[in-house]
């Protein structure tokens, strides 16, 4: 990813009720919550897992957000949830059942036109109401989720067939004739009714997932294998972690048997020989794989599947990733050593992003490595937030290639595939702040935020304005004295001095970026930590080319902003973008004795994270890439030396 961050040196560890303040959910429903890797399994597991996560996080229901950027986010979003009606989700799935239907129809990618119609309406959508309902226990999205449930089920035939196209699809893939990705879209819908029942209990929602389950696996097992692969080839989503997911909470082996029957040979068979023949590949066809990989070996113990997962993500994070974290130029990865002539309009597709925290979580959940979560807050904080515009419109592509800008989505006639994950990412974003094992909780991001461990009596507060904050308070609530380790990472970029203060006293405690800081102690109620993260200017260089730069400020990438021409509403908001636009500008240039562009930007004084270049004939401003909206920008500079 770029030659200062740690993980590009291949050095890695082979009816709910209110209490204390959050939504909790009922043991039996705690029990199936715990048994998806998206909330991964605690004490409650439920048993069919044969390879446990080491390093536990908290169920959504026991942890909530604080006001700040991310909760911001989450509430935008919910917004939206609110804002599309059931009748307009539902229109092709109706027609398509043969059931009468007078709504308008949505347009974009779930016209009735488009091929691909249902991945959002039957599919992201659910599982973004089941995230939310997770996260903030409101009771009027989950109420309308439960009503668009009942009336899928209406729309699924009696074999199981459910989606918002006719099954003549599959039988156009199975005779290699042209189609768009029907599996992809089917994967969707069966984990939208998943999580419906995972997070929020809808009994219903299950059973439409399994009688889905069951026609896939009728329809599929007739196919002889050499057939198969060659379908395979064709997007299909995470069927294979969908089907794992449902032998989680089921037992029955046929699902699982499911998973594997969609291993995609010709992607797995390098990856589990660990050879990077990435190059060529379309990224967000085969990141969905490897998640399912890494269930697979979850499910089964197969560590050949877990050295696919392992391979795959670093050498995506180390080979394939821009400074930001994202992944992909035109959809697709291109041959290591190459990442700097793949600076494109149509860089850094969103559901790479989304996928690839994702596969993260397992990762990490196995090892417990905090240089993972080096890789995540970058993330979350360059490629997630500020691809959400203040109404909840998302965004398809990050463009890396300068002078171009951000578009989004529009309400109704979008939903690119970006805009269901999107709506996921959001739906969740508490979903990895804190992670635990049996005597340690581990605060693995810096926001606004609570969690609960209930097994301990004792809940955490964080209180912070990160990242505009250079640090953040822990204060404890505990019913009574608890011991336990309390561990914060340090992150890589934090080469500054990270201090603490407990109740007010300098603690010492050794703070080394690219690990933990532990603080074990008895804790009791009202103990407070403070600490100090400062932040530095730093460069992220493309591997390829060392003087194409990045600047960075802690964790944030910074833009430097070049103007509005020829901007307008009609070109910020799609359904074009600036992957239509073909002129190439300039990249901008930095001149520093040193070589590192950071040498010559300073930071202007204030709270508002701006920053200017310094000695350079023509000034210019940054901000973080993040805070970007509505303006051309570029985050790649050339630095030179030529004139100092």
């Amino acid at each position: 990813m770029c030659t200062d961050h740690p993980l590009s040196r291949r050095h890695f560890l082979g009816s709910a009720t209110a209490f204390g303040g959050l939504f909790m959910l009922p043991r039996h429903l705690r029990a199936l919550q715990d048994a998806v890797m998206d909330i991964p399994v605690s004490a409650n597991h439920i048993g069919y897992e044969k390879v446990l996560w080491r390093y536990k996080d908290f169920p959504m229901t026991q942890v909530r957000m604080r006001d700040g950027l991310l909760k911001n986010a989450m509430e935008i979003n919910l917004q939206y949830l609110n804002l599309l009606p059931n009748d307009r989700l539902l229109h092709t799935f109706r027609l398509t059942a043969g059931l009468p239907s007078t709504a308008e129809p949505l347009g974009g990618w779930e016209a009735p036109d488009i091929e691909l119609r249902g991945h959002f309406a039957g599919g992201h959508y659910l599982s973004a109401c089941a995230l939310m309902y997770a996260s903030t226990g409101d009771e009027q999205l989950k109420a309308k989720a439960d009503a668009l449930v009942a009336e899928l089920a209406k729309c699924q035939q009696p074999d199981g067939y459910l989606s918002a196209f006719p099954v003549e699809f599959f039988d156009r893939l199975r005779h290699y004739q042209k189609v768009w990705a029907p599996f992809y879209t089917y994967h969707k819908i069966m984990a939208g009714h998943l999580d419906m029942y995972v997070h929020a209990g809808n009994e219903q929602a299950l059973h439409t997932c399994q009688r889905m389950a069951d026609w896939a696996i009728n329809y599929t097992n007739p196919i002889p294998d050499d057939q198969w692969q060659r379908m395979l080839l064709v997007e299909q989503g995470g069927m294979n972690e969908v089907s794992f997911n449902l032998y989680a909470v089921t037992g029955k082996p046929e699902y699982r048997d499911l998973g594997f029957r969609f291993e995609h040979k010709l992607i797995f068979d390098f990856l589990a020989d660990r050879e990077d023949k990435l190059g060529g590949n379309h990224a967000n066809t085969n990141i969905p794989k490897v998640i399912g990989a890494a269930r697979g070996y979850e499910m089964a113990d197969d560590h050949r599947y877990h050295t696919i997962a392992d391979f795959f993500w670093h050498a995506v994070t180390e080979d394939h990733a821009y400074a930001t974290g994202g992944t992909s130029d035109g959809e697709y990865w291109h041959a290591v050593g190459t990442l700097s002539t793949h600076l494109g309009p149509a860089t850094e597709e969103c559901c790479c992003s989304y996928n690839m925290m994702k596969l993260s979580r397992h990762l990490y959940g196995w090892t417990g490595d905090p240089r993972i979560f080096d890789y995540y807050e970058r993330l979350m904080y360059n490629v997630r937030v500020g691809t959400q515009d203040p109404k909840g419109m998302l965004m398809y592509f990050v463009t890396l290639s300068p002078g171009y800008w951000k578009t989004f989505g529009t309400p109704f006639d979008s939903f690119w595939c970006c805009t269901g994950t999107g709506v996921e990412e959001y739906s969740k974003v508490n979903d990895s702040l804190y992670f635990h094992d049996d005597h340690n909780l581990y605060v693995n991001l810096f926001a606004a935020s609570e969690v609960q461990w209930q097994e301990k009596g004792l809940t955490l507060v964080q209180e912070t304005n990160f990242p505009l904050e250079e640090g953040t308070t822990l204060t404890v609530r505990a019913d009574q004295p608890t011991e336990l380790g309390l561990k914060i990472r340090i992150p890589y970029w934090a080469k500054r001095g990270v201090t603490f203060r407990v109740n007010g006293r300098l603690h010492n405690v050794r703070a080394r970026p690219e690990s933990y800081a532990t603080l074990h102690r008895t804790w009791r109620n009202g103990d407070k930590v403070e600490v100090s993260l400062p932040m530095l200017l730093h460069v992220c260089p493309i591997p390829d080319a060392p003087t194409m730069q990045a600047v960075m400020y802690g964790p944030l990438v910074l833009a430097t902003g070049m103007g509005r021409e020829g901007l307008d509403e009609a070109r910020i908001y799609g359904p074009n973008g600036p992957w239509d636009d073909h002129r190439k500008y300039p990249m901008p240039e930095l001149i520093t004795a040193s070589g590192q562009g950071s040498d010559a930007v300073r930071r202007v004084p204030g709270d508002d994270l701006r920053f200017e270049t310094v000695g350079q004939p023509t000034p210019m401003q940054l901000k973080p890439l993040y805070q970007v909206m509505d303006e051309r920008y570029s985050v790649y500079w050339k630095v030179n030396t030529k004139a100092v």
